[in-house]
Parts: C-alpha cells; sequence; structure tokens
C-alpha cells in the first residue's frame, strides 16, 4: 500500500539531509566532478532543483518537462551557478513541491511522466524520494548507500526489480539479500540466475550506481541492467 503522506515527509527528511551536506560545501566544489558522468556537482544540483519543478508539474497535470532538450538545456544553464544560489534554488523548488503535495488531490489518479511513462500519483512522492537519495549519493560527498535509510532501499530495490520484470534482454533473476527475495528480467517457471548481496550492493547494481562485483552470482554472470 502506497502511502504518499509517509512519502512527502520521507521527502522532506531527505532532502533536509542533503541540504546540510551541500552546505558544507564551497563554490569550487560546484565545479568538480560528480559521480555521474559528464555532470558535476552543479549539474546534479541543478537536476534535483528542476526535477522537483518537474514533478510538480506533473501532480498539476502538466507535462513533465517541455522537452528532453529543454531539461537538458534548463540544467546545463544553472549547473554554473555559485552554491548559495544552488542552495536557494533547491530550497524553493522543494517547497513548491511540497506545497502541491500537501494540497487535497486524488491520489488513485494515474498520471504522466516522461516518455509516456505512467503511474498513480500516490507514487511520486516516493519517485521524488529516489531522486534525492540517489543523488545525494551521486555528488561524492560522503553520503554511500550504505547511510540510505533501510526502508527506502527495500523499496526502491522491489520498484527497479519490477521494472526490469519481464524485460526480454535481461535472463530471469531470483534477487536476494538473505533474507527478502525479488525476482526480476524475462518471465520464466524457474530463475536462470540468482544474484545475493547486502542490500546497499544491490541497490547499486539495479540503480547502475555499483558494478556488481562485490555480489554473489550463480547460473550464469551477472546480467547486464538497461539504463534507468
Amino acid at each position: 500500500m502506497i502511502d504518499h503522506a509517509h512519502d512527502l515527509a520521507s521527502v522532506q527528511e531527505a532532502t533536509d539531509r542533503l541540504l546540510t551536506a551541500v552546505a558544507e560545501l564551497d563554490n569550487a566544489s560546484v565545479a568538480r566532478p560528480s559521480r555521474l558522468p559528464g555532470w558535476t556537482v552543479g549539474h546534479v544540483l541543478a537536476h534535483l532543483a528542476r526535477n522537483a519543478d518537474a514533478l510538480t508539474n506533473v501532480l498539476d497535470g502538466r507535462p513533465m518537462y517541455v522537452s528532453g532538450e529543454a531539461r537538458d538545456a534548463d540544467i546545463a544553464r544553472d549547473a554554473p551557478r555559485p552554491l548559495d544560489a544552488q542552495l536557494a534554488d533547491l530550497r524553493e523548488s522543494d517547497a513548491r513541491f511540497r506545497v502541491r503535495g500537501a494540497a487535497p488531490a486524488d491520489w488513485a489518479r494515474t498520471v504522466e511522466l516522461r516518455n509516456g511513462v505512467t503511474d498513480s500519483a500516490a507514487r511520486v512522492p516516493f519517485r521524488r524520494w529516489g531522486e534525492v537519495e540517489l543523488h545525494h549519493v551521486d555528488l561524492g560527498i560522503g553520503y554511500e548507500l550504505e547511510d540510505v535509510p533501510a526502508d527506502f532501499t527495500e523499496r526502491e530495490i522491489d520498484f527497479l526489480a519490477d521494472r526490469f520484470l519481464a524485460h526480454p534482454d535481461v535472463p530471469a533473476t531470483r534477487i536476494t539479500d538473505g533474507t527478502r527475495a525479488w525476482r526480476t528480467g524475462r518471465q520464466a517457471p524457474r530463475p536462470e540466475v540468482t544474484v545475493t548481496g547486502r542490500p546497499a550492493d544491490l541497490l547499486g547494481w539495479l540503480a547502475g550506481r555499483r558494478a556488481g562485483t562485490a555480489l554473489e552470482v550463480l547460473g550464469g554472470p551477472l546480467p547486464a541492467l538497461p539504463p534507468l
């Protein structure tokens, strides 16, 4: 059962952690490379701010972005800003998202995201939570997947495993941390591959943040996953 109110509160907590950490940086840090290829720390911060506005658009029934080109141009425009401008933008865009999320709404309605993807409105706060947590890690400023709240990690593994479910290019795969188990990939009577590891390592592999070298794989090589 999706609890959008819980997830909105979690977005606020995650954003507060992010803002506190980023406030310790300086202007030179904004220009250094992040963990995302081709993006500086400033690109990641700009993306987080624009994503908050984009998901506000989704909840308002508007297109998430005007276009993919406009999205990329906005991030490139905002990336070089000094730290105080980045922080102010993050605070303001987060506040707009949370005000919209607190307004009365039909949370069971279907909304449209990018590239024709649809979801329930109630899952939008969780999607924002994921953006904040994973991109906090991407900044490379000391926040790691091991630091992410355990309840988010479990739910994001479930979300990503479901995303790749029935994907023709992913073998039928059982994923387990030794206690919980998920299925992903092609549908088959039995999994072709079993992937076992710590939750943080499983999340890192599924989310494209780790190569999976810390995982144990039985039945074949570690499946190559499509980009998110």
